[in-house]
């Protein structure tokens, strides 16, 4: 993949927009608001751009609405993150889809887009992520988005829920013999999203395995039903960096991460039942 060799600040005449921009929703709106910032906070964030096409060019693979923003205080260049060769459009819109996820300020229909764009040209979840380096979990559930019912997608599209949170609500109430219910998926989705890790994984195999739990039975279940124990532990300095990289690559507090890791383990190693 390519790499960054140099910042500099480039005229922004010579910046042109590139194709692999996975922002594709109203890119200029509220670019009064990030301008404002921007004026008052300066750029906290370089552009990232390559050579373009266009002799002289350089075209912008993440930033465009910090270039727009640039344009609108009528700034004369902007500092930018220079790679070391050209990308074609999939590699262009990995590193978009990847800047934009740490960032975490995507809607979840580009990030929807902008991953199957990707899993379509790699075809697998692993492939994408082996190429990419975005995070395997989050390629695996943003493909899933397609079979997720209508009003899960908008709860999604509007920002409400995050599509991992929509799976699993989904997954909770696609069980047993029935036609699963759309409005148990929303109040199931809504509650979801401010439990754990732990707390979610637990609602669903309750549904799994007894379907004629009721949604309210199963979320009161999932959120008071099992004694929660503290446990302290002491990490070196090297796992405790690991620690708080995997908490922000699952987007999740340092807690619910060692809770994850923990029972995984356990699992993994067939000391607690799944």
């Amino acid at each position: 993949m390519a790499k960054i060799v140099e910042y500099k600040d480039i005229p922004l005449g010579d910046l042109v927009i590139g194709k692999g921009q996975v922002r594709t929703l109203e890119p200029g709106k509220d670019i009064e608001k990030l301008a404002e910032s921007i004026d008052k906070q300066g750029l906290l964030q370089p552009i990232v751009v390559c050579e373009a096409t266009q002799k002289g060019k350089w075209e912008i693979l993440v930033g465009q609405r910090r270039f727009l923003a640039h344009k609108m205080l009528k700034r004369d260049t902007i500092t930018a993150a220079v790679l070391d060769e050209r990308v074609d459009e999939t590699e262009a819109k990995a590193i978009s889809i990847t800047e934009n996820l740490i960032r975490r300020n995507l809607s979840g229909t580009e990030l929807i887009d902008g991953i199957t764009f990707l899993y379509n040209k790699y075809g697998t979840a692993k492939a994408v992520h082996e190429a990419t380096g975005i995070p395997y979990d989050d390629v695996r559930n943003y493909v899933k988005y397609p079979r997720l019912m209508a009003p899960l997608k908008k709860l999604v599209d509007e920002g409400e829920v995050d599509v991992k949170v929509a799976v699993k609500a989904q997954d909770a109430v696609d069980v047993g013999a029935g036609e699963p219910r759309e409005e148990d998926a929303v109040k199931l989705a809504r509650e979801m999203k401010s439990m754990s890790d732990a707390q979610r994984r637990k609602l669903v195999k309750e549904r799994k395995d007894s379907p004629e739990t009721t949604v309210d039975d199963a979320i009161e279940q999932a959120r008071t039903g099992s004694k929660i124990t503290q446990v302290i532990v002491t990490l070196t300095a090297a796992a405790h960096v690991g620690l708080q990289r995997f908490a922000k690559d699952q987007d999740t507090t340092q807690d619910e991460a060692a809770a994850t890791i923990i029972e995984e383990s356990l699992m993994a190693r067939g000391f607690l039942e799944e």
